[in-house]
């Protein structure tokens, strides 16, 4: 699985992908999540199922699925609660629901 998470190349994203990575190894999921700044976004689609949009550039969001949803990639506003705390596993969980 492949998930792409969209910010304005901010640390904290970089924060929250470290902390996706480890939930999903401590699960046993194969994943490959990075952080992207959105102007490199369609530089890095190949093979992406899941695209999250973080809660700092959510005005972006309708660019973004005009993007992405053509590919089949689904796309969703991380959730604001879980990104200001920094849970990982909650927004891997996110991107899981997504993909199904």
């Amino acid at each position: 699985m492949k998930i792409i998470l969209v910010c304005s190349a901010g640390m904290s994203t970089s924060m929250l992908v470290n902390k996706m990575r480890k939930s999903a190894e401590e699960r046993g999921l194969e994943a490959s999540i990075d952080a992207v700044a959105e102007s490199q976004l369609k530089n890095n689609l190949e093979g992406t199922d899941v695209v999250l949009i973080g809660p700092q550039v959510r005005f972006l969001e309708k660019k973004i699925r005009a993007l992405v949803e053509p590919k089949g990639i689904q796309t969703d506003i991380i959730d604001q609660i879980a990104y200001g705390m920094m849970k990982g596993d909650v927004v891997l969980d996110q991107a899981i629901a997504l993909k199904k």
